[in-house]
This record gives C-alpha cells, sequence and structure tokens, in this order.
C-alpha cells in the first residue's frame, strides 16, 4: 500500500470519530475569516458561551433520550413553564433566589415524570406524549403568568447566567484562574482518552491509529486552550459555563461507566436484546424523562436569569435546536449511537454559525435555512456511514 493509500485509509477509518472536531474547527476558521476576526474577539467568545448555555444543557440530557430510541419535542414549553415557576416564586412572592431555583427544578421533574409514565408504562410513542407535553406545558405557562411577564428579578438569580468567577490568582488584564484551568482540563481529558484507549485495546476493541489520536487530543488542547485565553481576556470564566462543564463531566461518566448508561445504550441498540438480557427497560425510560426534566428546569432557569425576564413565549423552538445539536454531533436517528462531549461540539457549532451569521448580517431567513441544510448534510453523514459499514462486513 503506497503513502497516499495509507493516508488515505487513515482519514477514511477515522472519519466519523474525528469527523466532528474537524468540522468544528474548520467552521470555526471560517467564520473568523468572514467576519475580519470578530468571531474570536474575548467578548464574543464569550457571549457564545453564555448565549448558547441553555441548549446546551438541554442537549446533554436530549442526547440520552435519543440513545435511548425516543425524542423530546416538549423542552421548549418546560423551559418557558419551570422560569414561570421561578419567576412566581421569587418575583411575585418575594421569596429567596434558591427557592426559586428548588421550585423549577421540582417542577421539571414531574413534568418529567409525567411524560416518563405515559411512555414507559402506558406504551404511547414519545413522539406522541411530548408533543401533547409541548401544547400543554405551553398551556400551563400562560396560565402561571397570567399571560404576563415577570421581571426584574434579584442580582442573585441572575448571575446565574450573567456572572463570573474571576481575579482567585490575580492576572494583569488575563484572569490566571481561567487559564489555570483550561491547562487542568485539557490534562484531564487527554488522560481520560489514554485510559480509555488503553482500555478497549486490553479488551482488543478497534481505536483509533496513534497518530489520530494524539493529532485529536493536540487539536482539542489548542482549542480549548485558546478558548480559555479568550476567556481571561474578556471577565474569566462565566458561572453557566462551570455549569455546563459539571454536567458534561457527570454526564459523560454516567453514560460511558454506570449501569444506567449502558442500559440506555443497550435499549436503543437492540430493544428485544435488551428485555432478553432482564434489563428494566420500563424504569429505565422513566427516568430518562425524568432526567430530561430536571434539566430543561435547568435550562428554564438559566434562560430566565439571562433575559431576567420570565415570558409566556420563553423556549419557542429550543427543542429543534438541542435535537439537531445531538444528530450534528453524531448521534444515530435509530438511537444507540451518541456521546455527550461529541452533542456538546454539535451545540457549539450551531452556536457559531448563528453567531457567525448574525456578526455578518445575514437574515434570519437564511440562517434558518442553513441550519437546517447542515443538520441534513450530518444526518446524511450518519446514514452513509451505517450503509459503508454495512457494506464493509
Amino acid at each position: 500500500m503506497g503513502a497516499l493509500e495509507s493516508v488515505k485509509s487513515l482519514f477514511t477509518k477515522n472519519l466519523r470519530q474525528s469527523g466532528i472536531y474537524l468540522a468544528f474547527v474548520a467552521i470555526i476558521i471560517l467564520f473568523y475569516f468572514l467576519t475580519d476576526g470578530i468571531l474570536l474577539t474575548p467578548q464574543n467568545v464569550t457571549n457564545i458561551v453564555v448565549q448558547n448555555s441553555y441548549i446546551l444543557i438541554l442537549a446533554i440530557g436530549m442526547v440520552i433520550v435519543i440513545i435511548a430510541g425516543h425524542i423530546d419535542l416538549s423542552v421548549g414549553s418546560v423551559v418557558a413553564f419551570t422560569g414561570a415557576v421561578a419567576g412566581v416564586l421569587t418575583v411575585r412572592q418575594g421569596l429567596p433566589w434558591w427557592v426559586g431555583v428548588i421550585g423549577a427544578l421540582v417542577i421539571g421533574a414531574v413534568v418529567g415524570a409525567w411524560q416518563g409514565y405515559w411512555v414507559a408504562f402506558v406504551g404511547i410513542p414519545a413522539f406522541i406524549v411530548t408533543l401533547a407535553g409541548m401544547l400543554i406545558f405551553r398551556g400551563a405557562t400562560m396560565v402561571t403568568l397570567g399571560n404576563t411577564q415577570i421581571s426584574p428579578f434579584p442580582d442573585a438569580f441572575r448571575n446565574i447566567a450573567s456572572g463570573y468567577v474571576n481575579g482567585w490568582l490575580g492576572g494583569n488584564g488575563v484572569d490566571v484562574f481561567t487559564l489555570v484551568l483550561g491547562a487542568v482540563g485539557v490534562a484531564g481529558f487527554a488522560v481520560s482518552q489514554w485510559r480509555s484507549r488503553r482500555a478497549r485495546i486490553a479488551y482488543q476493541q478497534v481505536v483509533d491509529s496513534l497518530p489520530m489520536f494524539i493529532g485529536r487530543i493536540v487539536l482539542m488542547g489548542i482549542v480549548a486552550m485558546a478558548f480559555a485565553w479568550e476567556l481571561a481576556k474578556y471577565k474569566g470564566l462565566p458561572i453557566v459555563l462551570v455549569v455546563l462543564a459539571v454536567l458534561i463531566l457527570a454526564y459523560s461518566a454516567i453514560a460511558k461507566r454506570s449501569v444506567f448508561g449502558r442500559h440506555v445504550y443497550s435499549i436503543g441498540g437492540n430493544l428485544n436484546a435488551a428485555m432478553l438480557s432482564g434489563i428494566k427497560v420500563k424504569w429505565v425510560n422513566f427516568w430518562i424523562f425524568v432526567n430530561m426534566g430536571v434539566l430543561s428546569g435547568l435550562a428554564g432557569i438559566v434562560f430566565t436569569a439571562r433575559l431576567n425576564l420570565a415570558n409566556p413565549k420563553a423556549g419557542t423552538g429550543f427543542e429543534l435546536d438541542a435535537i439537531a445539536a445531538c444528530f450534528i454531533g453524531g448521534a444515530a436517528v435509530t438511537g444507540g449511537v451518541g456521546t455527550v462531549i461529541g452533542t456538546i461540539i454539535g451545540g457549539l457549532i450551531i452556536g457559531v454559525m448563528n453567531n457567525g451569521m448574525s456578526i455578518m448580517g445575514v437574515g434570519i431567513d437564511y440562517q434558518q435555512a442553513i441550519k437546517g441544510l447542515v443538520l441534513l448534510l450530518a444526518v446524511a453523514f450518519d446514514v452513509y456511514n451505517k450503509r459503508r459499514a454495512g457494506a464493509g462486513r
């Protein structure tokens, strides 16, 4: 095999695993030049994180739902409903801000349990249950708010979405604490990936080639440290990014290392085999939707805090962005495949595209069309890979 054929084989063999990272970097470079560098200014990088934080929170829960072979169309309405509950408790009732936060999370869990019951124990398809939920909880939002808006929220509540962690280690115009955390995160990611690779090799599973593996780690490290540098030059680490980081680490561990995570992949990959192997499919499905409801409540808190407003129309279209982030990030439409990290990258691709096109002055109509085209290409890429894998057997 010649050198050119070796490179081609190396690229195509790892295309599915690494394609999303390459696409993310390519889109950043593209919009960097199209926006004359505005995309990567410190303030704009921070804005991309804050503006898309609630979509990324929803996407983390949504990818678990999709891996199990379901879908949730109601998350936008649940975001509005839980934000309304937080507004009523915190602003109208004058209770402490943390009561509003807990109230929104509890209501999110109750909503998730309601939908999980109909899906898991009654057997109604999730598409129908959550479509009904979209209407039910949008109506519940209007009833809760009395079809009006609630504002302003206390400063402590608003800091959830607009506050920063900075100055702990000093720095002259650059927050050193943010850079240190970025370096620790990169080192942790590299060690985690290396241990995962060794474990897969020990069980004689297929892994990336060593050059591709090292290249991916180096590429991710460069992107992560460049990201941390831009944050450090602005106001430091957004609090909502800390929340996101905790969620990413926790749900990555749950998906890959916990019994619950393995059951979710099993149900999505082969439902009959999962039932025959003794997995309690109904209860796993139930808790998947409870989890989605809690994360929808958290997204509702972040969105309401960012706007400083509880609005009956909040969350409109959020479900589409969350679902798109999952599929662009590599989740399979048939279930059984998907990762939390891939979903976050998919969500950031949408966020960078939205931000870049807004800076360029592209109209919202064209933005919607372009995002739809990207989603279609991502799913087509997934179908193409499956057919190629099937032909290769």
